[in-house]
């Protein structure tokens, strides 16, 4: 099953400010946000997400001049890097703990049923995710995967880890990242034992995953000696066990740019699906639909609405798609509001220009109000559960399903891929 590898983490020199340094996926800030990290010339963001005529070539000339200057350094040991995130949700005061580790793993092809997918993926942004890897031969942060342990094993090593950390900093969304690494080889030889008979589910950075794929794919077909165990074979990935109840998954809104049909005619076209009630309140969407089975929230050019799909309805889903995908709520979204009521088909969604995504259920209903955006959909959020029966389905979820909270930070350690850089201390644990 799962093949992971300890890594020789490239990190900033300890003489500079960690804190200054890290950065958020690119998914999950403002615009304004995202200028600020550009400001810094050291900030991670430079490499997870460069600017500029020939971005995939600025990342590696800037990788290049940061090692040469010794901004920064390599490991000199292989380790496996515990990483905690602590944090709370809002209207909530339970103290969350989420508890995983950084390694290196195999980029296994879908067909090979040891890391599975549950998303749909937007081609433009993998394209952009292998042009950056070809350049760089750098992993610039971990995706996120889940594997399975009902005994915990790897907990005790992990916990006993952060108590002595190398990093402990608190980032934009007020989650404080502690990371920590272990080098004791016999530890490091439980943990790639523990995984070994194990899926692993791909909780977040499909797009990512997809580009080192891509990346492996071509690398050994102009290989004639590919063994498996070269550099490119590997991807930097945030495992955590997915028994834990610190692990929470919460919504992606959606919001439409424009309606390519008049306000009533939207409302009237929905009627023949859904119950359609509307609310003096949009700031309480989210509120009114929670729990419910296929019912969202619309706030529509100042007007709120709660939707709930006519139950007869559900059967008549045409999409060829097995009962775990269509009893998701964001497949009865997809076909009933997207395809049947806009008439975007099932193919076209994912490169649909006047569709955007948006995590935050605030932020949508202002981004109406400031005509940011014309109307947003306000969804439930996806069960741990309905993700594994998706994924052991081997079907897929709609793109932007699953927003596992919180997201990883880019900016603690990055994972070379080039041959002379990638050191695996295999022959040490064995």
């Amino acid at each position: 099953m799962a093949e992971i590898l300890p890594l020789r983490a490239w990190r900033y020199n300890d003489k500079l400010n960690i804190e200054e340094l890290t950065s958020p996926l690119f998914d999950v800030v403002s615009d304004k946000q995202r200028e600020v990290l550009y400001h810094h010339p050291y900030s991670s963001i430079h490499l997870s997400v460069p600017r500029g005529q020939q971005p995939a070539i600025n990342a590696a000339n800037m990788l290049q001049e940061w090692k040469e200057q010794g901004l920064l350094l390599q490991d000199q040991l292989p380790g496996i890097y515990v990483y905690y995130q602590y944090f709370r949700l809002p209207n909530s005061d339970k103290d969350y703990v989420r508890k995983g580790f950084i390694c290196n793993i195999k980029a296994y092809d879908w067909h090979e049923n040891i890391l599975l997918r549950h998303e749909n993926t937007i081609p433009s942004a993998v394209n952009d995710r292998i042009e950056l890897l070809e350049h760089t031969a750098l992993n610039s942060s971990p995706t996120h995967g889940l594997y399975t342990d009902t005994s915990f094993i790897l907990e005790p090593y992990m916990d006993e880890s952060i108590r002595t950390p190398i990093y402990e900093t608190e980032d934009y969304q007020g989650v404080r990242d502690v990371l920590a690494v272990i080098h004791d080889h016999e530890v490091i030889k439980l943990f790639l034992d523990t995984l070994a008979d194990k899926q692993v589910l791909l909780a977040d950075g499909h797009h990512r995953y997809e580009g080192s794929l891509a990346y492996r794919r071509k690398m050994m077909a102009e290989n004639p000696d590919h063994t498996g165990y070269e550099a490119y074979n590997y991807h930097l990935m945030y495992l955590t066990n997915s028994e834990h109840d610190d692990l929470r998954i919460l919504p992606t809104h959606r919001l439409l740019k424009s309606l390519p049909i008049s306000d009533e005619d939207f409302l009237e076209r929905l009627s023949e699906y859904f119950v359609v009630t509307p609310k003096e309140d949009p700031y309480e969407l989210n509120e009114v639909i929670v729990g419910k089975l296929w019912a969202f929230g619309l706030y529509l050019n100042g007007e709120a609405y709660k939707l709930r799909l006519k139950p007869e309805l559900h059967k008549t889903i045409s999409w060829n798609f097995p009962a775990e995908v269509k009893e998701l709520d964001l497949t009865v979204l997809h076909y009933f509001v997207f395809e049947k009521v806009l008439g975007v088909l099932r193919q076209e969604q994912r490169g649909y220009a006047a569709l955007s995504y948006e995590r935050n259920f605030t932020a949508c209903i202002r981004k109406v109000d400031k005509r940011e955006a014309y109307a947003a959909l306000i969804t439930n959020e996806v069960s741990m559960e309905q993700v594994k029966r998706v994924c052991n389905s081997g079907a897929v979820m709609p793109q932007k399903s699953t927003f596992f909270y919180p997201k990883v930070i880019c900016g603690f350690l990055f994972s070379s891929i080039k041959e002379d850089e990638f050191t695996t201390a295999t022959a040490a644990c064995v």
